[in-house]
């Protein structure tokens, strides 16, 4: 496995990865669907890119079997400060989430954020996702108590199914 920082070219590539991963039916072929409760796309390159050039010091990590394979999973970080960073967006190709990609993918993250002076990685995940929150417990995330509310009024992050929706904030102390 490749994990490496992903170049503008990989953008599409992993918009589109994105979008299967979450969206639409073929995002049932994994177990990281949202399509029950949100409809539209997820993401998009050119939002990728936006993000990116208005966050410095953001990445997104892609997961390849080799140098120029295909990417089969990715992953956003942000460093919110030098300590205080997030991620999010973590995600692998619906029918290869049973090879246990994400969990390598994660810990290459966590690994990345840690040797650039993190020593917290913050996410935030729907609040009506417990399978996603107890796989993100069992590899050391906790609850903070803060939830955040859904952005409703912004079509980026799809159109939402059901009223209900908010984001539940994790945490995890990492490196030092």
């Amino acid at each position: 496995m490749i994990i490496a920082p992903a170049i503008d070219a990989d953008l599409e590539a992993i918009a589109d990865l994105v979008n299967s991963a979450y969206r639409g039916d073929s995002s049932r072929a994994g177990w990281t669907t949202e399509a029950d409760y949100l409809d539209g796309q997820r993401t998009d390159a050119a939002g990728l890119r936006a993000d990116l050039s208005a966050k410095p010091g953001s990445v997104i990590l892609a997961l390849r079997d080799e140098a120029a394979g295909p990417i089969l999973g990715s992953v956003w970080l942000e460093a919110d400060n030098a300590r205080d960073w997030y991620l999010g967006m973590l995600t692998v190709k619906p029918d290869l989430q049973a090879r246990q990609l994400g969990r390598t993918l994660l810990a290459a993250a966590e690994a990345f954020a840690a040797e650039r002076g993190a020593t917290t990685i913050e996410m935030t995940v729907v609040s009506i996702r417990d399978t996603l929150i107890a796989w993100y417990e069992r590899r050391g995330y906790a609850r903070t108590g803060e939830t955040r509310p859904f952005p409703y009024d912004d079509q980026r992050f799809g159109a939402p199914r059901r009223p209900d929706l908010a984001f539940v904030v994790l945490a995890k102390t990492v490196g030092g």
